[in-house]
């Protein structure tokens, strides 16, 4: 990427963080010791770790450190939360509740479940905005049913779920109950003690820490089956040498938000709505997709009939953004997200995701403005319902 690109591609992912990077130096050069050695360089590894897992269950309001559980990524912590529960919990029952707008690592891991070991799994569908019903889950709910697993928030359309009300739904019955959150924890908005969930996973990457790594938020008490062993690592549960860097990197990433020492916000969805509301007066029949108030602050999904969103990044090589989901790239079928929430293939094709965080200025969005009104005014034709 250029100086001079646009980025507006933060759901994919963010920029490292210069004052992240500076504390994982260490950690990659001289401080270089095992955190399982029992030697000083060792220790010094080991209470890195220890310092890291603190201030990422600082940040998700975790009420003890233990509860942070580190992975490769929220894809693996999606793995290991379904996975591990649905097979710890096989004695009991073998159905689980998930909707139909969950990233695909969470559907993947829901259908091998299905696949390989005979679990039945429902997907609940959503509104028009992509919102679960609390009643729908509830609906779905049989005398089998071990997990129910519900995103945070959506990585396409960002609206945000009402976890606590299914929370209150699920716990009675002993069920447990796993988010997806890694597009929500970079924005304060994951507070498992509040949201009453038994596990959540997240990602340093969507919040300006580094790639690679990851953790998994596992409530005391949950039953959970290991699905990486060999050594002892990470409470038994996820076996091999921690990534020592990486996670000093996701500790620092954490505390710089728990701190305050990022912009906040109430300023970034700011800028995502002067930017909103220029493409929706500029360019007509525009509309946005996900829930208006209940959605991420940076987040923007639009659609623009009458074009192919594919077609419009084509001509603004300047600005680096999506038509959705990076999983999705290559992929010649339309978002399952998009679908669902009710829109035809066409008007799938036709959508633009822009995200934005704390390095967009207001340059950024004035400048894109600009050119993605243009382009598109250059590109669309009568609208298709095919």
């Amino acid at each position: 990427m250029t100086h001079e690109s646009i980025y507006l591609d933060h759901q994919a992912t963010t920029p490292l963080d210069e004052r992240v990077l500076e504390q994982m130096l260490p950690y990659l050069t001289h401080e270089f010791g095992n955190p399982s050695s029992a030697h000083a360089p060792g220790r010094s590894a080991a209470q890195a770790v220890r310092s890291a897992r603190r201030r990422v269950a600082e940040l998700v309001g975790a009420k003890s450190d233990p509860e942070i559980v580190f992975t490769s990524g929220a894809t693996e912590a999606n793995h290991l939360a379904i996975t591990g529960t649905a097979l710890a919990s096989r004695p009991h029952g073998g159905h689980i509740v998930t909707t139909a707008i969950e990233h695909k690592s969470v559907l993947a891991a829901c259908q091998r479940l299905a696949d390989h070991h005979g679990y039945t799994v429902t997907r609940v569908g959503v509104d028009e905005h992509g919102r679960v019903r609390p009643a729908d889950i509830a609906a779905a709910l049989t005398p089998h049913t071990v997990l129910v697993s519900v995103m945070h928030a959506n990585n396409e359309i960002a609206t945000i779920q009402q976890l606590a009300a299914i929370s209150e739904i699920t716990r009675p019955h002993g069920i447990a109950l796993h988010t997806d959150a890694a597009q929500s924890t970079g924005w304060g908005l994951l507070n498992v003690s509040e949201l009453g969930v038994d596990l959540a996973s997240m990602s340093a990457h969507k919040l300006h820490g580094p790639k690679g790594i990851g953790a998994l938020y596992l409530r005391g008490g949950t039953p959970i089956v290991a699905q990486q062993t060999g050594g002892g690592q990470e409470h038994g549960l996820r076996a091999g040498t921690p990534n020592v860097p990486a996670i000093v990197g996701f500790g620092a990433a954490a505390h710089l938000i728990t701190s305050n020492a990022v912009p906040s916000p109430t300023h970034i969805q700011a800028l995502r709505d002067q930017l909103q509301n220029h493409l929706l007066h500029t360019l007509p029949g525009a509309t946005v997709n996900g829930h208006l108030h209940q959605r991420l602050p940076g987040n923007l999904s639009l659609t623009l009939p009458g074009i192919e969103a594919t077609d419009l990044l084509d001509r603004l090589p300047g600005i680096a953004a999506s038509t959705g989901s990076a999983c999705n790239t290559g992929n010649g079928e339309p978002s399952h997200v998009l679908t669902a929430i009710g829109l035809t293939r066409a008007q799938a094709r036709a959508t633009l995701r822009l995200s934005i965080s704390r390095t967009t200025t207001d340059t950024d969005i004035q400048q894109a403005a600009t050119l993605i009104t243009h382009a598109a005014n250059t590109l669309i034709r009568p609208a298709s319902t095919a």
